[in-house]
């Protein structure tokens, strides 16, 4: 049941964030792609142990004071992964997290062009939004949009500075091939991670040890048919807390 489930939020995921995502191409200027970093594996006891130690640079509530910091963009490429990966073992993680501001933000976005009221109320949203999903990237792409919009571009450079440097952090974990998947620990993030390098997702297939195949449609001068997620963690999560879904 709970793969099932699983696959019903893929489903999900992929009308609304390629819906969301191509229309925030338009409105956000092209931005370049994360900086390259090594890759690295995802170990999570590791993680455990450091995001739990209360000494250590990259204890949990430390990285989320860092996070919400407006000015803040010394953290390095392991502690996004840490902060990233770290989530997983919080209290309040659940892999199938949806604000029940979301669709209040989408509903009026695909409305274009925007009244200044219109804004004010993705603006809200959207923030309530992440309040309750930091990790929602298709509620920090509207939010960026929005802010954009009403000309606070400082604060919709820190945004956009967060949201490259999430995508980063999933983008070290591997190379999204069958050997080397990228870690996610929510399956939006599958959809956003594929539509961030230009492709459509048009089949998904849960293969075996955790492992997600999305299929996308070809792009011209592009050889990728497809690519590989590691969604292990995050279902191992959601049958401990869900054993009954």
């Amino acid at each position: 049941m709970i793969r099932l489930k699983h696959i019903l939020i893929l489903f999900i995921a992929v009308t609304t964030t390629v819906m969301g995502w191509a229309q925030a191409q338009k409105e956000v200027p092209e931005r370049n792609q994360p900086s390259k970093f090594a890759i690295k594996k995802v170990d999570f006891e590791h993680v455990k142990e450091v995001t739990t130690n209360p000494k250590n640079a990259y204890y949990y509530p430390k990285l989320m004071k860092a996070y919400f910091s407006n000015n803040d963009t010394t953290l390095s490429i392991e502690a996004w992964r840490n902060f990233y990966y770290g989530y997983t073992f919080q209290e309040d993680y659940n892999p199938f997290r949806e604000s029940i501001y979301s669709n209040k933000v989408e509903e009026l976005y695909y409305k274009q062009p925007h009244s200044r009221a219109e804004c004010d109320t993705i603006e809200k949203y959207a923030e309530l939004s992440l309040n309750d999903n930091m990790f929602d990237m298709n509620q920090m792409n509207f939010y960026i949009y929005v802010l954009k919009e009403k000309k606070k571009h400082a604060r919709a450079a820190m945004w956009q500075y967060r949201l490259d440097r999430l995508i980063a952090a999933i983008m070290s974990s591997g190379k999204g091939t069958k050997e080397e998947p990228w870690v996610v620990i929510t399956p939006e993030h599958e959809y956003n991670i594929i539509n961030f390098l230009g492709f459509v997702a048009i089949d998904h297939e849960t293969l075996d040890g955790g492992i997600d195949y999305i299929k996308v449609q070809p792009v011209a001068g592009k050889s990728a048919e497809g690519f590989y997620f590691d969604i292990s963690r995050m279902m191992q999560i959601a049958t401990l807390k869900f054993p009954d879904i």
